[in-house]
């Protein structure tokens, strides 16, 4: 995970000014769902990806939750179970830049999420 969670990680292959929108998205165990949105600005790099065929809504997704970046297939693999996912601070695009407490929300769930999931893949 990279240092800042609004950033892509150095090693995850993304290209800059690439538009993510429309790439499937999928959690170490399963399909998540689409991007719908995405932001490629310095710190605040994230996708919004509707997870509606099995959460209920949008979820908003730090950039630093991406491993990898698979530009054949137009799929973005995370570090992050789809339980974890589910999980997730649902989006809310009226707060996500106007509240930062909102904005610190989410890192801190996903601090925990992906240290887990790093955790995890250590210990196999």
């Amino acid at each position: 995970m990279p240092e800042d969670l609004w950033t892509h990680s150095a090693t995850c292959g993304h290209l800059p000014a690439t538009d993510l929108t429309g790439w499937d998205v999928e959690a170490t165990d399963g399909p998540v769902g689409p991007v719908t949105e995405h932001a490629d600005d310095a710190g605040d790099a994230h996708l919004v990806v509707d997870a509606g065929a099995w959460i209920f809504g949008e979820v908003l997704i730090p950039a630093g939750g991406v491993a990898e970046v698979d530009t054949e297939r137009r799929v973005l693999r995370l570090s992050l179970t789809r339980e974890q996912v589910k999980d997730a601070p649902q989006f809310l695009s009226d707060r996500h830049l106007a509240d930062p407490q909102y904005r610190e929300d989410v890192a801190a769930y996903y601090r925990v999420a992906v240290a887990s999931c790093e955790g995890s893949a250590g210990a196999s």
